[in-house]
């Protein structure tokens, strides 16, 4: 296992994280005997970062009892989530917490993030609720090591939170497609610019790198050399850049866990040449050629003054079209509601002001109200509902 430096506490973390939300499981239930045997081989094979979050079922639970079963608590490092969307006061938080700790059977957390925090108005929001001092409070106590957060939309909010704490960690979303959408490939600079370790989520867009990818794309990668699998691939991708601390996988199978983790053992920082740019290149050419509109996220035509975030909105209405209508849905909603303030499609008030600025020509106007016309439809407007009325932004 390869491993790389966190600068902020001057600790090493295997360059493969285990995601322990899609945990094996039988008649509707975490498989507890066969979780187990993976994360014991897991452990082996030198992965020291676990990651799980209060919203995953059993997976805090599971994790826990694993690891105190067999006491490797001090063996690895575990990060988990505050779900501060779920928060009323600084007592809910403390609870919640409390309750964490009970689950995973430890007296800390190593990585405690704030779980999809989409801006900085909601941090605004925890900081007027006094969790900045909780969270300081924790530190001094032990309980907590480093603070961060883990984020899904565009990149000028991403670094707009990257600035707004002296946060010790982050955590976005980061694929060779999702290059210069979500955070990007700027977030991922911005966040190395600050020495902030970087942890990688779907860096296979929930197996679609890997399974999922178009006739054309597969041929792409069967034809490349050396010869690798599309998930290897895509790891590698990551792995290539030095700015890139972690790479989490949702690992489920053994086969997946060895797979990943014999990648692991040899990838290094800057071994991509030309012609590994060029495979990169031709197969994302292929998944495009599902694609509905030619965005290419530059964000020339930010911002808007309705508030749309209209690279968000093209991103998440293709995803529909190349990952799948329940990918593309659960993107939109968390990338445009899930928020005090809204960003979605329909807030379009037909200014045209970014149609002047965007390089593409793109009607940008016309693919807005398309967009909001199929993403905005009853599913959209139920879940809205939930989280204006449950969700605390």
């Amino acid at each position: 296992m390869r491993y790389r430096l966190n600068k902020v506490n001057n600790e090493e973390l295997s360059i493969l994280g285990y995601g322990c939300m899609r945990f094996p499981r039988k008649g509707g239930r975490i498989d507890m005997a066969e979780t187990e045997r993976q994360l014991l081989r897991a452990i082996e094979g030198g992965i020291n970062y676990f990651d799980t979050a209060y919203i995953y079922p059993g997976s805090e639970e599971a994790l826990g009892e694993i690891l105190y079963k067999n006491g490797l608590r001090d063996k690895v490092k575990i990060a988990t989530k505050l779900p501060h969307y779920l928060m009323k006061d600084i007592a809910g938080v403390e609870k919640c917490f409390r309750q964490q700790l009970s689950r995973l059977k430890t007296d800390r957390v190593d990585y405690y993030l704030m779980h999809m925090l989409p801006d900085v108005t909601v941090w605004n929001r925890l900081k007027a609720m006094g969790v900045p001092e909780w969270l300081e409070e924790k530190r001094r106590a032990g309980e907590i090591r480093n603070v961060g957060f883990s984020y899904h939309g565009g990149s000028e909010k991403f670094i707009a939170l990257l600035n707004a704490n002296n946060w010790d960690f982050c955590q976005i979303q980061y694929n060779y497609l999702d290059e210069h959408s979500q955070a990007g490939r700027r977030g991922l600079m911005a966040a190395a610019a600050k020495n902030i370790p970087v942890i990688i989520m779907e860096p296979l867009r929930g197996g679609r790198l890997a399974g999922g990818l178009p006739e054309k794309a597969k041929e792409v990668f069967d034809k490349a050399k050396p010869k690798r699998s599309p998930a290897e691939w895509a790891f590698r991708w990551l792995w290539n850049q030095k700015a890139v601390t972690v790479v989490l996988s949702g690992m489920n199978s053994m086969e997946m866990l060895e797979e990943n983790m014999a990648a692991a053992d040899t990838a290094e920082a800057g071994a991509f040449g030309p012609e590994e740019d060029a495979v990169f290149r031709r197969a994302v050419a292929a998944i495009n050629e599902k694609v509905k509109i030619g965005c290419t996220g530059c964000g020339y035509c930010m911002p808007c003054p309705a508030g749309v975030d209209i690279p968000g909105v093209f991103r998440c209405y293709n995803e529909k079209y190349v990952d799948g209508w329940f990918s593309g849905m659960r993107e939109y909603i968390m990338c445009t509601t899930v928020k005090r303030e809204r960003s979605n499609a329909s807030l379009c008030k037909k200014c045209g002001r970014c149609e002047r600025h965007c390089p593409q020509g793109i009607e940008i106007r016309d693919e807005l109200d398309r967009a909001a016309r199929e993403m905005e439809g009853f599913v959209y407007k139920s879940a809205s509902w939930v989280i204006e009325h449950f969700v605390k932004l």
